[in-house]
């Protein structure tokens, strides 16, 4: 009797160790990730070099023309206007953007799948994160600029001094950063499990959410909250500032004048429309239904393709950029 509660007692001590044995192999795999393994395209190695040369054909076109305008706008004296000045921190925007994005896809489109450690992907998604929302905050700040252009032009210069621009950025810059440290302190205390693999082109934010174990309630309901303030509000600005400046312009008398202020605002109102299109589709409306690639697609509009998009728009419909162009051109040769 004595031997068989000895075994009894031998054996409970047993199965504990190594329920606790378990119990920390699980907590150390789940909370010690070290890569994640982004899969990206798959398909033929034809395929993938041949989207790898688009891309970097895109990737070049995007560099040159962002900093053209960046060069442009800060040398020119015709246009050192608060638009301009807008544009020009668009450009850096999106050469943060897509600098952050494509040189880690050539790497994944070469190897089939790439991967990357848990600092490196939390990095990418803090540039991507800040550069995002300091997108949508300045496309709201140039829509109030076009507004009060159209709509109060004889306080216009009085009203967007360079000073109050000057602010404005700052303050748009300052809000991006601490969005994107807010989402990167929260993401590094979750716990990931499993393969670790992530079926996108770079770290983002549902991805990862998806691929935790932890309970990420607090994470949804803090990425619903942070939405409010940096794509709700400044969505329903760019509406209101827009309906105003369109009854105004119906307003005037003269087809012309009509014509000349429509003009001045439809390049923002382009960039405007491609933008939140594509970040409504990938964060707003429901995903079931669509396929991985589908969201993979459209995540390279906003990400590869409207970075090179804003500066052609604002190029080839701009008359005062395509002149500051042509003077340097001429100055130098």
């Amino acid at each position: 009797m004595a031997s068989w509660m000895l075994s009894c007692v031998l054996s409970e001590r047993r199965s504990s160790s190594l329920k606790e044995r378990s119990d920390y192999w699980i907590e150390n795999n789940v909370t010690e990730v070290n890569e994640f393994l982004l899969i990206g395209f798959q398909g033929s190695k034809n395929m993938r070099i041949s989207l790898l040369c688009l891309l970097l054909v895109v990737y070049c076109l995007t560099l040159c023309g962002n900093l053209l305008i960046i060069t442009l706008v800060s040398t020119s004296k015709n246009i050192h206007t608060p638009m301009y000045f807008f544009i020009s921190h668009l450009s850096i925007s999106d050469i943060l953007l897509t600098s952050d994005i494509v040189p880690n896809m050539f790497h994944i489109l070469l190897n089939n799948g790439g991967t990357i450690t848990f600092i490196g992907c939390m990095t990418q998604f803090c540039f991507f994160g800040t550069a995002e929302t300091f997108e949508c905050l300045l496309l709201t700040v140039m829509s109030y600029d076009r507004y009060v252009a159209i709509c109060n032009p004889l306080h216009y210069i009085s009203i967007m001094t360079s000073t109050f621009c000057v602010i404005l950025v700052i303050v748009c810059w300052l809000i991006s950063f601490f969005n994107g440290f807010i989402y990167i302190f929260t993401l590094s205390r979750l716990k990931f499990c499993g393969a670790n693999i992530i079926d996108h082109l770079f770290c983002d934010l549902v991805p990862l959410i998806e691929m935790s174990c932890s309970d990420t309630f607090l994470m949804k309901v803090q990425m619903y909250l942070l939405s409010i303030p940096v794509l709700i509000i400044p969505s329903i600005i760019i509406v209101i500032s827009y309906v105003n400046i369109v009854l105004v312009i119906l307003r005037i008398p003269s087809n012309i004048s009509r014509q000349k202020a429509f003009s001045t605002c439809s390049s923002h109102l382009i960039v405007v429309t491609i933008f939140y299109c594509t970040l409504f589709s990938v964060y707003v409306l429901p995903t079931r239904g669509q396929t991985s690639n589908l969201n993979k697609v459209i995540s390279l509009l906003y990400t590869v393709f409207t970075p090179l998009v804003n500066p052609i728009i604002y190029s080839f419909r701009n008359k005062d950029i395509k002149k500051s162009a042509q003077n340097a051109i001429q100055k130098y040769l």
